[in-house]
């Protein structure tokens, strides 16, 4: 279990940062980057949930269900494999979250208007918010695929699948709580033309 006794410990005052390995790395890292990213799209479904909570409470529960996985996402990246034992069972990403998250899509999707045009980013505040989310989740995944690039990073594929997954919930989420597509803002190619 973590414990935080002390927020500010000064070691990252260089510039580095500490995996759960003990490595340091430059926050600059493409690790670093890609975990800080998975944080900044949880943040991003923390904001979603305050427009979800009281109107949308099985998407709600389906957003909190995804916080959580990706706190396990992150710590899945900060423990990078290197193949040699560790003494424990590092916590990873596992089919059976991604499997999960596609049975949500597949629930609200079924109730869905089907799409006929791109869809902008807007509607009610609840998608905008959830179009936010999924935005930071894309960017979070081509992070990790430029990581799995370099030969001497390894990155759970499991975890790359999640995360692929994550972003389709959110897009689908964003439609259901716009009146399962009904308020949702089409793209017009060349309308302002």
């Amino acid at each position: 279990m973590v414990k935080l006794n002390k927020i500010y410990t000064r070691t990252g005052d260089d510039g580095t940062t500490g995996l759960g390995t003990g490595e340091r790395r430059l926050k600059s890292d493409l690790r670093i980057d890609a975990y800080g990213t998975i944080d900044e799209a949880n943040a991003c479904i923390g904001m979603a949930r305050i427009h979800t909570a009281a109107t949308h409470q099985g998407i709600d529960a389906m957003l909190g269900r995804i916080q959580n996985d990706l706190f396990d996402l992150g710590a899945d990246l900060a423990m990078p494999d290197d193949g040699k034992p560790l003494g424990y069972e590092p916590l990873r990403i596992t089919a059976v979250q991604t499997d999960r998250v596609e049975k949500d899509i597949d629930l609200l999707n079924k109730d869905l208007q089907p799409l006929k045009s791109f869809v902008l980013n807007g509607g009610t505040a609840a998608a905008a918010a959830l179009h936010l989310a999924r935005t930071v989740a894309r960017r979070a995944e081509r992070i990790m695929v430029a990581l799995t690039q370099d030969p001497s990073e390894h990155v759970n594929r499991e975890a790359i699948r999640y995360i692929n997954r994550v972003s389709d919930f959110l897009f689908v989420a964003a439609r259901a709580v716009n009146d399962n597509g009904n308020a949702d803002v089409l793209w017009v190619p060349g309308k302002n033309r």
